[in-house]
């Protein structure tokens, strides 16, 4: 029997063609996972703007703001490089910052006039466009999982006061007594603050109150290695705040927004301002709309929309490529973002 030889160039190539399929046959997760290391993912936080200078600033504070920054941008940042969704990494960064008594939301949140704590949180993913959003809850640890339980396991949107603490509890959340939020400094800063308004029904003397009374949130945005986009925000609101008020974190467009065509945005500011002028969601509209670049629409409408009418503070933004923008128009915001495998970037100053 007789068999055919081929000519070495034709068995060179036959043999290619085999190993090429068979690689294809037999190793596609291994293709798929090298496809998913190369994608694109990032992260943005923020932990409130306001006036925050060198001058009002010790290193020592500085140095610990930058620590915790540092720290939840990490956290964040592992849960996308390993793969993880957007949805997990936004809330177990916004999680680490609702734990230090550092900024305005969980354990450091403010008081309100009447010295307890109310709390407000929002959250959005960009893939489905469901939210969920909690305000003026007293008990609940973390408002942040309370408003991602209420996008995933309510019929609801927004959940308030009494009726969302029964939710949380029925979740299984954690609940703590209202003197779990108390800090030192955080007393302090509401009687100054009563000092300086006086009379509680004096809407001027409110209006024109020195502006860190009137800021404070912690925000997270992320893209994913699946491209999926996701934006979530929790605070204490505003100092010495009276009736119930609530301010633009849970409200969904105002102070969180996420959209996979556009991008994700979580806002920090003079909330009643962010609420009429709906922040959030103009910012990815004019990208959506508009084919506005990141940074353009967000200098857009932090600077030329927000700023004359009177509205102060600023956002962190991530797009649909993960080019993150964190405009502000105040003397400081507490940020931070990490870009795929590029180097963690804190800031604090307007500078």
């Amino acid at each position: 029997m007789k068999h055919l030889k081929l000519p070495t160039a034709a068995s060179s190539l036959l043999v290619s063609a085999v190993l090429v399929s068979g690689a294809a046959l037999l190793a596609p997760n291994a293709l798929a996972q090298n496809a998913n290391d190369n994608a694109k993912f990032s992260i943005a936080i923020h932990g409130g703007a306001g006036t925050i200078t060198r001058e009002s600033m010790t290193p020592e504070r500085e140095r610990a703001y930058t620590a915790k920054l540092t720290e939840a941008i990490n956290a964040g940042h592992a849960v996308l490089a390993n793969g993880g969704t957007s949805m997990d990494a936004v809330v177990t960064a916004v999680q680490i910052m609702e734990d230090s008594p550092l900024f305005n939301s969980g354990r450091g949140a403010v008081y309100n006039w009447d010295g307890i704590h109310e709390l407000d949180a929002s959250i959005m993913n960009g893939a489905t466009r469901e939210a969920g959003a909690v305000a003026s809850v007293k008990t609940v640890k973390s408002p942040i999982a309370l408003a991602r339980k209420i996008m995933e396991e309510s019929v609801h949107v927004m959940l308030s006061g009494e009726g969302a603490e029964t939710f949380a509890q029925e979740q299984g959340l954690e609940l703590v007594d209202n003197s779990y939020f108390n800090t030192e400094w955080r007393y302090e800063s509401l009687q100054r603050m009563k000092k300086q308004v006086g009379n509680p029904q004096d809407k001027q003397a409110w209006a024109t109150m020195d502006d860190n009374f009137k800021y404070g949130t912690v925000g997270a945005v992320a893209l994913d290695k699946q491209g999926n986009l996701a934006a979530a925000t929790s605070t204490g609101g505003m100092t010495g705040k009276r009736y119930g008020r609530v301010g633009d974190s849970p409200i969904i467009g105002a102070g969180t927004w996420a959209d996979n065509a556009s991008c994700a945005v979580s806002a920090t500011g003079h909330g009643e301002y962010f609420i009429r002028y709906q922040v959030a969601a103009d910012i990815c509209s004019r990208m959506k709309y508009q084919q506005l670049d990141v940074v353009t629409a967000g200098d857009t409408v932090i600077h030329d929309v927000l700023l004359p009418a009177g509205g102060t503070g600023g956002v962190i933004i991530v797009d649909k490529d993960g080019n993150v923008h964190m405009p502000f128009n105040t003397e400081g915001m507490y940020r931070a973002k990490r870009v795929a495998n590029q180097p963690v970037e804190v800031a604090i100053y307007n500078d």
